[in-house]
């Protein structure tokens, strides 16, 4: 079982609610729902570094390396820095983070000391199963935070070749793919049609999963070819700002022996500043167990989007990427309801 959110802020500047309640407060509403699963991804909407060196914009992020300990304890298991904020104390503020999140037991995507390292896919070995994790950034602020064969920064930008290119390598060495991409325009309701476009050219190019952000409110989901596509999950935490942008999800993702997987949103909210809220751990339910029923409501209350492909791309150029290793360590809670087994003839496309 696999869980993706969207904004993550751990910025005391920003929430000041964490110098109050502690961090453990931005993750004490979802009632350990990412401690019973196998995989928890999130965008991480900030660098984490004691760097100072903000770079000349208008909103500038820097979160807390002690908040990286509860996230740890919460379940959190890959932070996506490819996003238009993970820049904001300058490329060395970008590596620091980098090295603090590793150093936390996290996992960190999306970004990297070159071009090669940003693209380079996490690949975890899971019950068995090889799931590589890419991050792409397509939301550029400053312009030049994409990082370069000689420059630290984000991935692959608007170069959407390299994008593929990174999915291409890393479906070749895994058996399934988790996609985290930081694309689209502010507060838009639904994907913008190259969004979609580029959507089923990552999956046709060999992604199973893709979580997308960077609207600040949750989009519809989609199915092709059997994957969903989550285009934005919108704000998780972050502070509530207003009606709309603090009602939002967590993905589930479940994938079943024979590779078929299945994808639903759990309705989520910001209930304050910091503290979002799942819907379903209001209920009084099984601490191990998620009822089917509130997912059926739930999938039922979104609207689907078309298979239509057609649209604008990006401009593109060549370039390469690679994948590197890890096993993760669960902290001990709860068995998962539906737990990944050794693969057996699932395959891939």
């Amino acid at each position: 079982m696999i869980h993706g959110t969207g904004d993550v802020s751990l910025d005391p500047s920003q929430i000041p609610a964490f110098s109050t309640h502690g961090y453990d407060w931005a993750w004490s509403g979802l009632g350990g729902l990412f401690r019973r699963d196998d995989l928890t991804v999130v965008n991480l909407e900030c660098p984490v570094t004691d760097v100072v060196d903000p770079v000349l914009k208008a909103f500038t992020f820097r979160c807390d390396p002690r908040g990286l300990p509860a996230a740890r304890r919460a379940g959190i298991d890959v932070a996506n820095q490819g996003n238009n904020h993970s820049y904001d104390d300058g490329p060395a503020g970008l590596v620091d983070s980098l090295s603090t999140i590793r150093a936390a037991g996290l996992v960190a995507v999306g970004a990297g000391s070159d071009e090669a390292d940003a693209l380079r896919a996490a690949s975890l070995q899971i019950n068995g199963w090889t799931i590589a994790v890419v991050g792409i950034d397509e939301v550029l602020d400053p312009a030049d935070e994409v990082a370069r064969p000689d420059k630290p920064g984000t991935a692959a930008g608007h170069d959407f070749t390299l994008a593929l290119r990174a999915v291409r390598e890393a479906a070749a060495s895994s058996e399934l793919v988790v996609v985290m991409i930081h694309w689209g325009v502010e507060l838009d309701a639904l994907p913008r049609r190259y969004q979609v476009h580029q959507a089923h050219r990552m999956i046709d190019a060999g992604a199973d999963v893709i979580f997308g952000s960077h609207s600040h409110r949750v989009q519809p989901m989609e199915t092709y070819r059997g994957r969903p596509i989550f285009y934005s999950l919108g704000n998780f935490v972050w502070p509530r700002l207003t009606p709309m942008t603090s009602a939002t999800a967590a993905a589930e993702v479940i994938v079943a022996p024979d590779g078929a997987i299945t994808a639903r949103l759990l309705p989520v909210e910001i209930v304050s500043d910091g503290h979002p809220v799942l819907a379903l751990a209001r209920q009084n339910f099984d601490r191990c167990r998620l009822s089917d029923a509130p997912g059926r409501l739930t999938m039922a209350s979104w609207q689907w989007i078309g298979t239509s492909s057609s649209g604008e791309t990006n401009r593109s150029s060549a370039g390469a990427s690679g994948t590197f290793r890890t096993t993760l360590q669960r902290p001990a809670y709860c068995r998962p309801v539906r737990a990944w087994v050794t693969p057996g003839s699932h395959g891939r496309r």
